[in-house]
C-alpha cells in the first residue's frame, strides 16, 4: 500500500467482552458531562477529540461568515479557549503578567480576570524567542467543583473558583517544587535543542489535576489533589516532557489511562486506583526540537500520533495492558505540524501543508488539497462538515469523506478574519457560534446564524 510500511488489523488486538460492556462507562468517568450539551469544557472540546455535536449551519446558510459578533484581546500565546455555562475562559500574557480572563460568551464583555507576575517564556526556555511566547496552554475545567485549572509556560500550576470570580484557591509552581530539569538535546541535528516550558492543558479526573511534568527523578505525569494541590502520586515513566497540546483520554481493556507525547515516547499510563502512574505501554516516538506538538488522537484501544521534522510521518498503534503498543501502520505520504487529527468514521484528518484526509486501516491517503499551513486546527461538526482554522487567521468549511470520500471538497473557501499572527490556538465551536483566536491573543467570534 502507497506510504504505509506495515499494517495489521486492529482486530489482532481486540478489546475483552467485559471490557466492550464497561468501556461506555468508563469512558464516562474519563470524560465528565458538563452542565450544557453544548460547552467546550476541555482541551479539543467535550470528549477532548475535537469533535462537536452542533451543525456548521451551512444547509441553513450560515455561510460564509458575516462579520464577527464580537472581537476582544486577551493577551500573548497559544492557550485556546474554553466555554462553559455562556462564559468563555482563556489565558494570555502582557505587560510581565499572566491573566486569566473569563468573557462573556454572548458578546465578549469582561466578567472577570485575575492575574500574576510571569515571564512571557519557560524558566529553562531556549530557542525560537520570536515564536513562542506567553502560555500555550489550554485551561482545564471540572463540572463538579467548577473549578479552572491552568498551567503556564513557566510551570504556575493554578485552581480557580469560576463561582467566586475567579478567586485562587491554591497554586504551585513547578520549577521551584521539584527543580525540573532543562529538557535534553534529543536528535543529532545542529542547533536543535529546544524547550518550550509547559505548553500543555492540565487534565481532571476524579480527585485529581494531572499535568505532564517530566521530571526524570520522580516521573513525566504528576497528579496532584484538585482540591488542595497536595502531591497524590507521579508516573512509572520518567521521560522528559514533550510539546504537546495536551493529555489524551484512553480506555485499554476496560482501564482508565492517558496516553501523552513525551520527549522521547508515545507513552499510556494507567490512572485507576492503586495502579495509578504505573505504565502501559512506551513507543519510542522522537523528533528536532521535541516538536512533537499535535496531540495524539483516540480511538477505542488505538492511538494516531504526527510530527513533521525528522519524522515526517502518521502513526497508528493498537494498544493492550499485555502486549503494549502494537504498531499497525506508518505512513510517510504527510504529517502533522501543530494541529492535532481528528480520528472519525474510519478515517484520520489533519490540517499542515493541506488538509488531508488517511485511511484509518491503511493509512493511505484518500484526498489533500488546500492552503492550510503548519498553523492549523479542526472541528468537526455534527453534520459531517470540518471548520478548519489556519494560516494568520483563515476559516474555511470543508466536506467529510462521508459526503465527499474520493476528493477534497470546500464548501466555504479560506476566509481572511484575522491579519496580524499565526492561528495556533485550537478553534472552538460551542453554543451556536464560532471562537477563532490568534498567537497575539485576539478573539473573534461568529454567529452561526443560518436561514
Amino acid at each position: 500500500m502507497p506510504g504505509a510500511d506495515r499494517i495489521l488489523s486492529p482486530d489482532a488486538f481486540p478489546l475483552p467482552v467485559i471490557s466492550r460492556v464497561f468501556f461506555t462507562g468508563i469512558l464516562a468517568a474519563l470524560l465528565p458531562t458538563t452542565a450544557g450539551a453544548e460547552d467546550w469544557p476541555h482541551w479539543r472540546g467535550v470528549k477532548r477529540d475535537g469533535k462537536s455535536a452542533e451543525s456548521s449551519k451551512f444547509d441553513e446558510g450560515a455561510w460564509p461568515l458575516k462579520k464577527a459578533a464580537w472581537t476582544a484581546r486577551v493577551g500573548e500565546g497559544s492557550s485556546s479557549m474554553l466555554v462553559v455555562g455562556g462564559m468563555l475562559y482563556t489565558l494570555g500574557w502582557k505587560g510581565g503578567k499572566d491573566t486569566v480572563s473569563c468573557l462573556d460568551a454572548a458578546n465578549g464583555k469582561v466578567i472577570w480576570t485575575q492575574s500574576y507576575k510571569s515571564p512571557d517564556y519557560g524558566r529553562r526556555s531556549t530557542g525560537d524567542k520570536s515564536m513562542y511566547n506567553g502560555p500555550s496552554g489550554t485551561p482545564e475545567y471540572d463540572s463538579a467543583t467548577r473549578m479552572l485549572y491552568t498551567l503556564s509556560i513557566y510551570g504556575l500550576l493554578a485552581c480557580w473558583n469560576t463561582a467566586a470570580r475567579g478567586t485562587k484557591i491554591w497554586s504551585l509552581n513547578l520549577y521551584e517544587e521539584y527543580d525540573v530539569p532543562q529538557r535534553p538535546q534529543v536528535t543529532k541535528r545542529p542547533r536543535s535543542h529546544r524547550d518550550y516550558g509547559y505548553p500543555g492543558a492540565p487534565f481532571v479526573f476524579k480527585d485529581w489535576v494531572i499535568v505532564e511534568v517530566g521530571d526524570p527523578k520522580r516521573g513525566n505525569l504528576f497528579a496532584f489533589d484538585k482540591r488542595s494541590g497536595k502531591l497524590a502520586w507521579t508516573s512509572e515513566n520518567k521521560d522528559h516532557a514533550g510539546h504537546t497540546g495536551g493529555l489524551s483520554p484512553i480506555v485499554v481493556e476496560g482501564v482508565p489511562c492517558l496516553a501523552v507525547l513525551t520527549a522521547h515516547h508515545l507513552c499510556v499510563t494507567r490512572i485507576d486506583g492503586k495502579n495509578a502512574g504505573k505504565t502501559v505501554a512506551e513507543y519510542r516516538w522522537v523528533t528536532d526540537f521535541i516538536n512533537n506538538i499535535a496531540t495524539p488522537a483516540v480511538e477505542g484501544n488505538t492511538v494516531v500520533i504526527t510530527s513533521r521534522y525528522n519524522r515526517m510521518a502518521v502513526c497508528k498503534l493498537a494498544i493492550s495492558l499485555r502486549g503494549g503498543a502494537r504498531k499497525l501502520w506508518e505512513t510517510k505520504e504527510g504529517a502533522s505540524g501543530v494541529c492535532s487529527p481528528i480520528v472519525h468514521d474510519g478515517h484520520v484528518y489533519f490540517a499542515s501543508k493541506g488538509l488531508y484526509c488517511l485511511d484509518g486501516r491503511t493509512g493511505e491517503t484518500k484526498w489533500v488539497q488546500g492552503n492550510f499551513d503548519s498553523a492549523s486546527s479542526l472541528v468537526l461538526t455534527g453534520d459531517e462538515r470540518l471548520i478548519v482554522w489556519a494560516n494568520k487567521g483563515e476559516l474555511a468549511l470543508v466536506e467529510t469523506a462521508r459526503r465527499s470520500p474520493d476528493k477534497y471538497r470546500e464548501l466555504a473557501k479560506p476566509k481572511r478574519v484575522m491579519h496580524r499572527d499565526a492561528a495556533w490556538p485550537h478553534v472552538v465551536l460551542a453554543g451556536g457560534r464560532l471562537f477563532c483566536k490568534d498567537r497575539n491573543g485576539e478573539i473573534q467570534c461568529f454567529e452561526l446564524k443560518g436561514r
